[in-house]
């Protein structure tokens, strides 16, 4: 592995050198304790330590609008292939994050695969920005093991104290360490500083769900008929906010939408949600998914089984969004929990791993 350092009065400059290339994207400030990822051109514009944003950076390799093909049926062209994408770098991007656009990653790899996304995904560089404490109460990162970095990134910054440590992962990477200049070999010094955060690191993340992460699959094989489902059913407003937000739901509608001459157009996807009852709705008016309930559970097991089952990989990032957005309380800690118990399988030692 090769590590960089960068003090931290340089920050500002690092930013303002990246912008002068590339368009910059990282966290900042909003109103009432909220953050979004916007353009910026200055380190100062940026918030390092912040919640998950309301979206996530998934925003950037699925836009929430998308034009997929225009279409021009007057002159005996009918469609025409569009791939929309800009080139940028994305930095700050946190550990859940990350495992987030690792899922997609995936998802959009299978055949037939995603070419707008690929080509997306080929034009961002990530420079991601480690956790040593916990955003708020709402993160389950230790339970999914994303509480430290799993890869997934082009450079990643852990904050020492007076300086930052850069792990560089990729030619992207090291590139932008050797045009800007900024940087300093790491030190044996840095080296076991690093080690000494991740081993505190190790006391501070317990789990927060009294279950191990290996026998997180277990749970949910067992929970399909738990009356936990109908709970959750008669809380929940089908407002859509939990995937809106989540880092790995990528489901979407496409749409054909005809100009007012009715001969030209555009075909474009945009995000759509499995807790909306019209999304399972199918010819004749009938829901295979009617009950809220159902959908509470599909959006459970799109995290925690199914995945599992296809990519050996849990889908939930433990950022906390879904529970942090939430317009009727439910939150997953509590759920995941409560089915735990149901199924007799609390591991008091859980959070001692």
């Amino acid at each position: 592995m090769q590590y960089v350092t960068l003090k931290k009065e340089r920050f500002d400059d690092f930013i303002s050198r990246l912008a002068q290339d590339k368009k910059v994207v990282a966290p900042v400030a909003q109103d009432n304790n909220a953050y979004a990822f916007e353009p910026v051109t200055s380190g100062r514009q940026i918030a390092k330590d912040y919640i998950p944003t309301i979206l996530p950076p998934k925003k950037y390799f699925m836009p929430q609008y998308e034009t997929l093909a225009t279409f021009n049926i007057g002159n005996g062209q009918q469609m025409e292939p569009v791939v929309e994408y800009e080139r940028m770098i994305l930095f700050g991007v946190r550990t859940c994050d990350l495992a987030g656009i690792q899922c997609l990653n995936m998802v959009f790899s299978e055949r037939p695969k995603d070419h707008n996304y690929l080509v997306r995904k080929s034009k961002i560089i990530i420079i991601g920005y480690e956790c040593n404490d916990y955003c708020d109460e709402y993160a389950s990162c230790r339970l999914v093991h994303n509480h430290t970095p799993n890869g997934g990134y082009d450079l990643f910054f852990t904050d020492l104290g007076d300086k930052f440590i850069v792990h560089i992962n990729t030619q992207a990477g090291d590139e932008i360490i050797e045009k800007t200049k900024l940087f300093e070999e790491a030190n044996e010094k840095d080296l076991k500083a690093l080690e000494a955060l991740r081993e505190k690191k190790r006391k501070i993340f317990a789990n927060e769900v009294p279950v191990v992460h290996e026998n997180i699959p277990q749970v949910f094989e067992k929970s399909y008929n738990s009356n936990i489902w109908e709970d959750l059913g008669k809380k929940c407003l089908s407002c859509g906010n939990c995937t809106n937000v989540c880092p790995t739901c990528y489901c979407f509608d496409v749409i054909d939408e005809p100009n007012l001459d009715l001969k030209t157009g555009k075909r474009y996807r945009r995000w759509d949600s499995c807790q909306s009852e019209t999304f399972a709705k199918v010819a004749g008016g009938e829901s295979f998914r009617e009950e809220r309930a159902a959908r509470q559970r599909h959006r459970y097991y799109r995290k925690f089984k199914y995945p599992v089952d296809k990519f050996a990989r849990l889908f939930c990032t433990g950022c906390g969004r879904c529970s942090r957005t939430c317009m009727a309380k439910i939150n997953l800690k509590e759920t995941v929990t409560a089915l735990v118990a149901e199924q007799g399988l609390t591991d008091k030692k859980a959070g001692k791993e």
